[in-house]
């Protein structure tokens, strides 16, 4: 068995997972950097994980495919034996920004299956194998964190498919977290806010204004690197005595102001 840790972080080669893997990296992590489509930029992520000094599995795979899921952890298993780390990070938002009275059915299917229907049973299956590590002492302890969103309860009326899904990975924290607590594995929710990504760069002139009107507290974008150091806190022990923990990074936009 590899006597390094080892993270699986879905979604990575761009955006808030390509962050995650490189700041885990150089912490000392070893990476199994998943992506769906994106060889290129995959291999430019690998490319720095290896300059960090850590290793970098790439396995291609759609985490909103189920039947995947056993490719994807079979890599791990063959390739390092151990899984300490899952960050369920992949997610999509909707392919047109549409009024919640025009939402079709087959865009609502097609978010909810990337961002809570494959996440969970992703989860389910790696929560297994850890378990099963655990018990036969080649793991002390795990650690699942979903990467959920303000718009958990944030009310977005033309991207609603994408504001249900995460409000569901909120109740999917939570359930995980009490099933597997006393098992040895511990399970968190990091919340971004307004984060420079290729996916909020179509409403950035909305973004800018809003921030700059005071928006957020923080009057700043934020970027993959704020959420990536929250993940390798977490990752690192940092709540240890934490589980179903919801940690906002968001420049305050949580609060609730008069």
């Amino acid at each position: 068995m590899n006597p390094r840790k080892i993270a699986l972080v879905t979604g990575s080669s761009r955006g808030i997972g390509r962050a995650i893997a490189i700041d885990l990296a150089h912490h000392g992590w070893d990476i199994a950097l998943n992506y769906r489509a994106d060889e290129q930029a995959a291999q430019d992520t690998a490319q720095e994980i290896v300059e960090a000094g850590a290793s970098a599995l790439l396995i291609q795979a759609d985490v909103g495919q189920i039947d995947q899921h056993a490719i994807l952890l079979g890599r791990i298993r063959t390739e390092y034996g151990r899984l300490d780390l899952l960050v369920n990070n992949a997610g999509m938002g909707p392919r047109q920004r549409v009024d919640l009275l025009k939402i079709r059915p087959e865009s609502y299917d097609e978010v909810m299956t990337v961002n809570l229907k494959g996440p969970f049973f992703l989860t389910q299956a790696a929560a297994k194998w850890m378990l099963e590590l655990i018990q036969t002492g080649d793991l002390s302890e795990a650690k699942i964190i979903n990467i959920g969103s303000i718009s958990a309860y944030t009310a977005s009326i033309e991207r609603s498919e994408y504001c249900i899904s995460k409000a569901g990975m909120g109740m999917m924290t939570a359930l995980f977290a009490a099933r597997l607590a006393d098992q040895g594995i511990q399970v968190y929710e990091i919340r971004p806010g307004i984060i420079e990504t290729d996916m909020t760069q179509r409403a950035k002139g909305k973004y800018d204004r809003l921030i700059g009107e005071g928006l957020t507290p923080i009057r700043r974008w934020g970027q993959p690197e704020d959420v990536a150091r929250a993940v390798t806190a977490i990752a690192a022990g940092a709540l240890a005595f934490s589980t179903g923990e919801i940690i906002n990074v968001d420049g305050g936009f949580h609060l609730k102001r008069l």
